[in-house]
């Protein structure tokens, strides 16, 4: 069965305008600044390789950050400018892997159980009536559905259940922009970009928002993705 994976990675992506220092002390200096935290690089990013001189580049490591090779080949890196990085080939294999999560789960849970309110909405009541619902009892009422239990059973994250019951497409939909984009973003100009609040919902606009803003960077533009500690 595939294994789940959880909302977030704690993955911030660092956006370099062409010719600015793009290398790691920059990206990791960023992310300090920004969000007082530090980093390490993470290899998310699949490498492009063209088809006519693709036989070559895919021994070189110029224009990646953190590069890793396979049999010689480089084949994902933390980074590296834009035109290298084979975005589309990213977010096609974390499309993948979250269609055979969601249809796992579709076999198993959404099969075999009715539907249940997910964690949101006992954190709600929670935030209403704190005295009256404490954190643990509005945990405690949440994982005694049984569509939550045999989530539980079957190894899912339960607190994803929203994205699980709004179907394979926004469920695959989230997992592709989390691939690109993570947890938060750095434009070049130094602006931080991040989700509202820990709604699904406010996650789906920033990460709309966040893929934008990397569709509009040129193509001689670097990226970097900074894993924080």
């Amino acid at each position: 069965m595939p294994k789940p994976m959880p909302l977030t990675a704690q993955i911030v992506t660092v956006c370099f305008a062409p010719g600015d220092d793009a290398d790691w002390f920059a990206a990791s200096e960023k992310v300090n600044d920004l969000l007082h935290a530090n980093g390490t690089p993470a290899r998310r990013y699949h490498v492009r390789h063209r088809r006519l001189i693709g036989w070559l580049t895919r021994f070189l490591g110029y224009y990646l950050l953190d590069a890793a090779r396979r049999f010689g080949a480089v084949t994902v890196a933390a980074g590296g400018r834009k035109s290298r990085l084979d975005l589309t080939g990213t977010a096609a294999r974390a499309a993948n892997d979250a269609t055979l999560r969601w249809r796992a789960w579709n076999t198993h849970i959404n099969a075999t159980t009715k539907p249940a309110q997910p964690w949101e909405d006992y954190l709600a009541q929670h935030h209403a009536d704190p005295a009256k619902v404490t954190l643990n009892e509005a945990r405690r009422r949440f994982e005694q559905q049984p569509r939550v239990l045999a989530m539980l059973a079957h190894s899912f994250d339960p607190y994803e259940l929203s994205v699980y019951q709004a179907g394979e497409a926004t469920y695959v939909g989230l997992y592709w922009r989390i691939a690109l984009i993570g947890d938060a973003l750095i434009t070049t100009d130094g602006r931080l970009l991040i989700p509202a609040s820990d709604s699904v919902a406010d996650r789906f606009r920033f990460l709309n928002e966040a893929c934008g803003y990397l569709r509009s960077l040129h193509s001689t533009a670097r990226l970097c993705a900074v894993a924080i500690a």
